[in-house]
């Protein structure tokens, strides 16, 4: 095939992986019809249909699938090695797509970043928030972030943030109505704002550790949500009891805005690990990002 017809191939290939026309046009920075007809231009010039179209999505035929698994490796490759050519720069650049938690962006991302990115300012850094466990291979992420026990084991694991404790809190308002739980199982009686994640699915069972001993207890209460900083602002304004990462709450206990029960029984357990698939070439500016994320407490 001409050389001059690789950018249709690319157009392929990125339609098939989204299973969207508008999605892949997103990526490629094209418009939707241009790209419809770059795809449609390559069928017709192979004299066979790569792609089926459907009113709600867009899935290889046969011979796309067989195309796409032939030629979807082999662009990966090519863009490996130009990635691994930028060694030659006096300065590393590129984007780092990084997957992670709510909590992980603010507590650790975040402010190693505000040191990092300034002193490389040709290092592009994307983070999307997704508390699911996103298969960064397939999507197309160079690493993610997750606690330690959640990183699969044929990945690579950094450890980035010290060791994590959760926190029972309520306002001291919430309290004057309600007794204070002498432990986890008292909770069951309690209006607790529940967390829902699609990691679980369902409702998150929180969950407690003492002496080495191991509970989970199922909440219950009037409000869910998979946001962080909506569970901390309802148990402020007294509507129940939140479960919070501790850094996300100390300020507020040492204030006196929230109370903190059931302290003995959470424990502290392993933090935050960026983890990665092994690739023969990492960018530089993957290799800073590491760096500069690296816990060294």
């Amino acid at each position: 095939m001409p050389q001059e017809n690789f950018n249709d191939l690319v157009a392929f290939v990125a339609v098939a992986r989204e299973e969207s026309f508008t999605r892949a046009a997103v990526k490629l920075g094209v418009s939707q019809s241009a790209l419809s007809q770059t795809v449609r231009s390559l069928e017709e010039r192979l004299g066979i249909r790569l792609l089926t179209r459907t009113t709600r999505r867009v899935s290889p035929t046969p011979a796309g699938e067989r195309l796409l698994q032939t030629a979807g490796p082999r662009f990966e490759e090519i863009q490996a090695e130009l990635s691994a050519l930028s060694e030659m720069r006096d300065k590393p650049a590129g984007t780092i797509r990084i997957t992670a938690g709510e909590h992980a962006a603010i507590s650790v991302l975040a402010p190693a970043l505000d040191k990092f990115l300034p002193e490389n300012p040709d290092v592009n850094v994307e983070i999307t928030v997704d508390y699911g466990l996103t298969d960064i291979v397939a999507e197309r992420y160079d690493a993610g972030v997750r606690l330690g026990e959640q990183v699969a084991k044929d990945m690579i694991a950094v450890r980035i943030g010290p060791p994590m404790r959760m926190a029972v809190v309520g306002a001291p308002s919430y309290f004057r109505l309600n007794p204070w739980p002498e432990k986890p199982q008292d909770l069951t009686v309690h209006n607790c704002i529940q967390i829902r994640m699609p990691t679980y699915g369902n409702i998150f069972a929180w969950e407690f550790e003492k002496d080495g001993y191991e509970l989970k207890v199922r909440v219950d209460g009037q409000l869910v949500f998979n946001n962080m900083a909506m569970r901390r602002d309802a148990a402020l304004r007294g509507l129940g009891l939140a479960y919070m990462p501790e850094d996300q709450v100390q300020d507020l206990i040492d204030d006196g805005k929230l109370v903190r029960v059931l302290e003995d029984w959470c424990e502290p357990f392993p933090g935050y690990h960026l983890y990665y698939p092994n690739r023969r070439h990492a960018s530089p500016a993957f290799a800073l990002v590491l760096e500069a994320l690296r816990f060294r407490g």
